[in-house]
């Protein structure tokens, strides 16, 4: 037993010492077992207590943890980003869902043992785990809320903690643990529970279902199409794909299935084109704003995707486009304001080539229409994010000046905030978008002009998106995950 802050004892499951590891998968499989005990340890304890009086002890249990010590400045081979500690020094993590981030675990501590040539240690760390993350793991209890039970929850069990739950590593702010060590992963076990809680919250679908490859879009008509080609991918064997899963937990696995619709979609309806190796596609319906961009995005980053890219509509700011055309960005002008505490405007979003040319190719492959001619429907170009659907509106000498003297040649209020998201999370990010009004010059988007417009258009923009996300996954992971993305300062884990 330990002593807690109040008086009633405190149980917790056997602790034991923190063992060493030279094997990646054995390593990855002690987590499992620990994270397992953990986690059903305190299911059991809630059970037993939720329906009686109130317990006189407090039960807790930990996370587990890995870590890694190296005393040597010796030069290792750091061609790839990740993968490696900067400096000699311990570097831990807390770990959550192992069973979730097996491939992922195995694949980065893999990369510690190969370069560092020492051990990882795995054991139980001194993070509480939160029961609400426990028991979610378990579809037949429910936490009631706060005064639905005979006593205060807290008293009994550790509970979700702000304070300790935020992106300071991924922001570049963290300090040292309390043990010394250094992070080693860019988010600890509660922001990532946190995190998957809150998927299955906003998406209606399961952590488990979200693909490696990830489509934003602001529009539903977008979804049509992907279940479309989901069904004739699903017909042929031979694409990898294995099911087509959509909100309400519904999956299909053959193209003639009905996919049960939910009575009320979520806030953000996902669907996901899956693959056995979890190397399928994944869209997100993130609806209209930087704050739902910002929502979808910070929760989705814990789950380590290899890209996202945005494939919504825009308005076109040159008078020279024409409806339908393509944009494809390669910068951004950022006054979306949902990120400035986290990643301050003057912090630049450069493209990533990979990703750029993997559009590209996709649009000339789409459009069958190469080099200049390509021209003819594509603009590359600053993208402007606002957070005012009406800045049209506004004084022309206000938004407008700002576009002009910016060069954007599109504007929408989602694309620069998932890049920028995916700048400061190390997610590679992409956007191209579709002009669907030309605002300033007298082109509005109107009922009649709007449903010509969605008919000719959406199907080929969708599936530009996902052959550009199917030339990615192609991709060995060193070459997608650039430099980029990574500071002189960064975690091992990517």
């Amino acid at each position: 037993m330990l002593s807690n802050g109040n008086s009633l004892p405190v149980i917790t499951p056997p602790h034991g010492a923190h063992e060493t590891f030279t094997d990646a998968k054995a390593a990855v499989q002690r987590l499992k077992e620990l994270y397992a005990e953990a986690s059903a340890f305190l299911c059991e304890t809630f059970e037993q207590s939720v329906s009686g009086d109130q317990p006189d002890t407090r039960y807790r249990a930990f996370y587990p943890q890995i870590s890694l010590t190296t005393t040597t400045h010796a030069q290792i081979d750091t061609r790839l980003s990740f993968g490696h500690v900067p400096a000699p020094g311990t570097y831990s993590t807390t770990i959550t869902r192992p069973d979730l981030f097996e491939h992922y675990l195995t694949q980065q501590v893999s990369l510690l043992l190969e370069h560092h040539g020492v051990p990882v240690q795995v054991g139980w760390s001194n993070t509480p785990m939160p029961v609400h993350f426990a028991v979610a793991n378990d579809p037949n209890i429910t936490v009631p809320q706060e005064g639905a039970m005979g006593f205060p929850l807290r008293d009994v069990f550790d509970v979700p903690d702000l304070s300790s739950t935020n992106d300071d590593i991924v922001n570049g702010v963290a300090q040292m643990s309390d043990d010394g060590a250094s992070p080693l992963a860019p988010f600890t076990a509660q922001r990532v529970d946190y995190s998957l809680a809150r998927l299955s919250h906003y998406t209606a679908t399961k952590p488990e279902d979200f693909q490696n490859h990830v489509l934003f879009t602001n529009y539903q008509f977008y979804v049509e199409e992907f279940e479309a080609y989901a069904r004739q991918m699903l017909a042929d064997p031979e694409t990898g794909y294995t099911s087509f899963v959509g909100p309400g937990y519904q999956s299909i696995t053959a193209p003639d299935q009905k996919l049960p619709a939910p009575e009320k979609l979520p806030q953000m309806p996902s669907y996901h084109l899956k693959r056995a190796d979890g190397s399928g596609i994944t869209l997100v319906n993130i609806g209209v704003g930087p704050s739902n961009a910002k929502t979808a995005t910070d929760h989705i980053a814990v789950l380590r995707p290899h890209a996202w890219l945005m494939v919504g509509h825009c308005a076109g700011l040159r008078n020279s486009q024409r409806l339908g055309d393509f944009v494809l960005a390669h910068a951004y002008l950022r006054e979306d304001k949902v990120l400035d505490d986290d990643l301050p405007i003057w912090v630049p979003i450069p493209p990533l080539a990979e990703i750029q040319i993997a559009l590209e190719k996709a649009v000339a492959k789409v459009t069958e229409l190469e080099g200049y001619d390509l021209k003819q429907i594509m603009r590359t170009g600053t993208v402007a994010s606002l957070d005012n659907r009406n800045w049209e509106l506004r004084d022309q000498s206000g938004p407008v000046q700002r576009l002009s003297q910016s060069r954007a040649i599109a504007l929408d209020m989602e694309s620069a905030t998932i890049a920028a998201n995916g700048f400061r999370f190390r997610v590679p990010y992409g956007t191209l978008l579709c002009v669907s009004d030309k605002p300033l010059h007298g082109e509005l988007k109107l009922p009649g002009m709007a449903s010509d417009f969605y008919k000719s258009q959406v199907a080929r923009h969708l599936l530009i998106g996902i052959q550009a996300m199917e030339t990615l996954r192609e991709m060995p992971i060193e070459r997608i995950h650039s430099r980029k993305l990574r500071s002189f300062e960064e975690t091992a884990f990517l």
